[in-house]
């Protein structure tokens, strides 16, 4: 079967600097933080007070209506705004008046780490008030299961195809792309919309996540989430949504779509390691990078390299993530050009790699590399170019992007720019 090519006709976002792609970019490249206090339930008997929360979101400039609004939890409504942002710019219709894909090769695969987790912790709180149950919404399932994202993105743009909701923790919306790279690439679909949406910072994701160990307990917003940095003490918990529209090439062609860049490789191995701690060795997150840049044709001779990493801000993490590259790439390691966008949006968990992988599309499109900010005293473990604070400008022929989740789960995607 012969492979076709795989090229990204939309993209959209909804996260913690910004609610549409020209916002995140600007925002990216200047450093900013949108890591802040939370102020939308009380926090003073929490352990953790800050997040990268979403701001200014409106659902209705989004094309959702107020009783839909109503019914669903957030993270169903972060991942229909950043769909309907990658809809809308890729130009596809599957329906009607300029209809230009058929509807069964038009697929959804959008994940979710936790899926409804608000809709899950107020229902729960009902039926111990009450344990007959006889208050728990009618809506109850089918807000918080995390397939319903995908299954109302399709819902809203006449998907009929393929439609997956992946589930891998904080590497969720890494393996969607990738699968449905593949799903293009032999054939099995014309264009799929793809990504990741949550909604986790609510007070039982603080408290669980806090209790495990693995959040900052930071007092200053600005300087919490600090990927590669000494002085590093956990994640910052973030919020939203990335969805981008992958299309086959000569369907793309065909109708005229402006391409923003071209997915070429995609690695997926497990650590089979340890529920929440990375392999040390780096060996198998290793593996995943191997395999998306043997697929991308990658060529240290002639390729500039760009690596979007994980970069959450933990120990273990960070060590075992530069580890990782230097298994990977070897001397190489020390060339390519690397940054965590996390310093500035924190940790968008089943979102993250999606919201990443736009990054990483934008950087080779614009031919420059976000900053990891805050980076004011680096690891001596972590000793590759993590571009510290201020943006920079290259040009890069192959940008990866590779996401490390709960329960061992690795995934790597790979994207050229499109010439």
């Amino acid at each position: 079967m012969e492979n076709k090519r795989v090229v990204i006709t939309g993209m959209g976002i909804i996260s913690p600097v910004g609610n549409d792609i020209p916002t995140f970019w600007n925002n990216l490249i200047n450093g900013y933080c949108g890591i802040d206090y939370i102020n939308d339930f009380p926090t003073e008997n929490l352990p953790v007070r800050i997040a990268g929360k979403i701001k200014d979101f409106h659902p209705e400039d989004y094309d959702m209506d107020k009783p839909f609004v109503r019914k669903q939890d957030l993270f169903t409504q972060y991942g229909m705004a950043a769909a309907w942002q990658a809809v809308k710019q890729s130009g596809l219709v599957s329906e009607g008046e300029g209809k230009n894909i058929d509807p069964f090769r038009f697929g959804v695969y959008v994940g979710s780490g936790i899926g409804g987790f608000e809709v899950q912790y107020r229902e729960t709180a009902k039926m111990i008030d009450d344990p007959s149950g006889q208050w728990i919404s009618p809506l109850f399932i089918p807000t918080m299961i995390s397939n319903i994202a995908a299954g109302h993105i399709a819902i809203k743009h006449h998907a009929e195809g393929p439609c997956l909701d992946i589930v891998t923790a904080c590497a969720t919306s890494s393996h969607c792309l990738g699968e449905a790279f593949r799903a293009i690439r032999h054939g099995y679909a014309d264009a799929i919309i793809a990504g990741g949406c949550e909604n986790a910072t609510i007070p039982l994701g603080i408290a669980g996540f806090a209790n495990a160990k693995a959040l900052s307990r930071a007092e200053d917003p600005k300087y919490a989430s600090l990927p590669f940095n000494l002085n590093r003490k956990g994640f910052v918990m973030g919020d939203g949504s990335g969805i981008l529209v992958l299309e086959e090439y000569e369907h793309a062609v065909a109708r005229g779509a402006t391409i923003l860049g071209e997915m070429v490789g995609y690695g997926n191995t497990c650590d089979a390691y340890h529920p929440t701690a990375p392999r040390p060795d780096g060996s198998t997150q290793a593996k995943s990078i191997s395999l998306a840049l043997e697929e991308a044709g990658f060529d240290e001779k002639k390729d500039n390299l760009y690596i979007n990493a994980h970069g959450t801000g933990t120990h273990l993490n960070d060590v075992a993530e530069t580890t990782a590259y230097k298994v990977a790439l070897g001397d190489f390691a020390y060339k390519a050009h690397i940054s965590s966008i996390k310093s500035m949006t924190g940790h968008m968990f089943g979102a993250a790699g999606a919201a990443e992988a736009i990054a990483t599309v934008l950087a080779l499109k614009e031919g420059i590399i976000p900053p990891t900010i805050n980076l004011d005293c680096p690891d001596p473990e972590c000793d590759l170019d993590y571009t510290p604070n201020v943006a920079l400008k290259s040009d890069i022929t192959l940008g990866i992007s590779d996401s490390l989740g709960f329960g061992g789960h690795n995934a790597c995607v790979a994207f050229r720019r499109y010439e």
